[in-house]
């Protein structure tokens, strides 16, 4: 994956770290801060991430550092180089298009054939209150409630093997949500795609849901491809 052109990044001030730790497993703690900052975008893609740097701001020793980059390189959202060291790792045009087509295959017909009553109420509530919020009255609550929708179509799946997937493309997918945020007119069109698929989900039609459901994904994945015109074809 490539780790510099082509993203904005962000820019807010504050802490990279939330120093908070609880007493769970020194490297369990240390991977999951790691990874909150490369996904929220506190480590921005091409950031190096220097053992002793880290181990200083985290207070903790090399080791579970070194071992928190490795588990995260597996997930792919740390490159290592031999001339860089470890970087927070980026994405190349092909990347985002092989994430999509996995975000594909998870959010399938499973959706429509088999949710609760209380899931079809809670994307109906979420539909009816982005509907409210679609013109610019409350972006950022607009923008969880888009969020939570795609989170209840994620929870559909009750294989384990393939939640521990879902897990780390939804890291993927929120990281290149955040790269890409503000592209114009894209949570509106979100907002219109995901009331067509409550209306197929409800209406109990696996097939119609399953189309609604890639005609969203695809366009999500045309705009961000857009918005992120600057990188490169291949890692």
């Amino acid at each position: 994956m490539p780790t510099s052109a082509g993203y904005a990044g962000r820019t807010e001030p504050g802490p990279i770290f939330t120093g908070q730790h609880d007493r769970r497993k020194v490297t369990d703690w240390v991977y999951e801060e790691l990874k909150g900052a490369i996904v929220d975008l506190r480590l921005a893609p091409g950031k190096p991430l220097r053992e002793a740097t880290l181990a200083e701001q985290l207070g903790v020793s090399k080791t579970p550092i070194r071992q928190a980059l490795t588990m995260l390189e597996q997930e792919g959202l740390v490159e290592t180089t031999s001339f860089k060291g470890a970087v927070a790792g980026g994405y190349s045009r092909q990347d985002l298009v092989e994430i999509y087509e996995l975000r594909e295959l998870f959010e399938n017909r499973a959706a429509a054939q088999s949710m609760s009553q209380k899931d079809r109420a809670r994307l109906d509530r979420i539909s009816r209150e982005s509907r409210k919020l679609k013109n610019g009255n409350d972006p950022a609550r607009l923008a969880a409630l888009v969020s939570e929708f795609d989170d209840v179509l994620f929870d559909q799946v009750h294989n384990s093997r393939i939640r521990a997937l879902i897990e780390n493309l939804r890291a993927h997918l929120t990281r290149i949500g955040h790269l890409t945020e503000g592209i114009p007119g894209r949570i509106e069109a979100s907002v219109d795609e995901h009331e067509k698929i409550v209306q197929a989900i409800s209406a109990r039609d696996p097939d119609l849901a399953e189309q609604r459901m890639r005609e969203h994904i695809r366009s999500v994945r045309d705009d961000q491809l857009s918005a992120l015109a600057g990188l490169p074809d291949q890692a």
